[in-house]
């Protein structure tokens, strides 16, 4: 039983017609929190949104991160939403905005990147000591407050004032927690020295 081309669209039209209001539904259930329907919208959707960036770019990685951008952007701004008007334009107004500020960012990088030659990588000076640990390694010992502190200071490069509006403390108990943890890391250095 063949269907003549008119018969054909007749008979999709109305599946076309059902599928869409499927989507606004959908979408009006994923505004009230509904995590089944927000599952739902993104697999539905994903495809032809991923196809929408990917035909734009050529570049498949490009076109992933874009994908995830919109769908962050449609969750921020999914209460602007108005039941009952077109779901699609709706999206693609944000889709089409998260292109246009993708190729604007591109354009920003590839204006300012340079091409630069590798730095030679700096020689690597032996401890007369001996190998030492790695810092991790130095600091797993250490309570939790003073290896955030140290880390703060030395890795971070923080000052102590930093550090203390970082951690909620006063300048006092943040020179007070790195004093300590120097004294312990001494302690825990000349112990593996005698023990060489």
């Amino acid at each position: 039983m063949d269907l003549s081309s008119e018969q054909q669209l007749e008979v999709s039209a109305p599946t076309l017609e059902s599928s869409i209001r499927g989507l606004e539904e959908l979408m009006v259930c994923y505004q009230q929190a509904d995590p089944a329907a927000a599952a739902a919208l993104i697999e539905r959707l994903s495809p032809q949104l991923y196809r929408f960036f990917a035909a734009q770019l050529g570049a498949r990685d490009e076109a992933g991160d874009m994908l995830q951008e919109a769908w962050m952007r449609i969750h921020r701004v999914r209460h602007t939403y108005r039941a009952g008007e077109p779901l699609l334009p709706w999206v693609y107004a944000i889709a089409r905005r998260v292109r246009v500020d993708s190729y604007r960012k591109r354009r920003r990088i590839a204006v300012r990147e340079r091409i630069v030659e590798p730095l030679p990588e700096p020689a690597v000076v032996k401890d007369e000591a001996g190998d030492l640990p790695s810092f991790e390694q130095l600091v797993q010992d250490l309570p939790a407050s003073q290896r955030e502190v140290l880390t703060l200071l030395k890795v971070n490069g923080l000052s102590l004032e930093e550090v203390a509006r970082a951690t909620s403390s006063s300048v006092g108990s943040v020179k007070q927690k790195a004093h300590r943890a120097y004294d312990r890391l001494r302690t825990l250095l000349s112990a593996q020295r005698t023990t060489k």
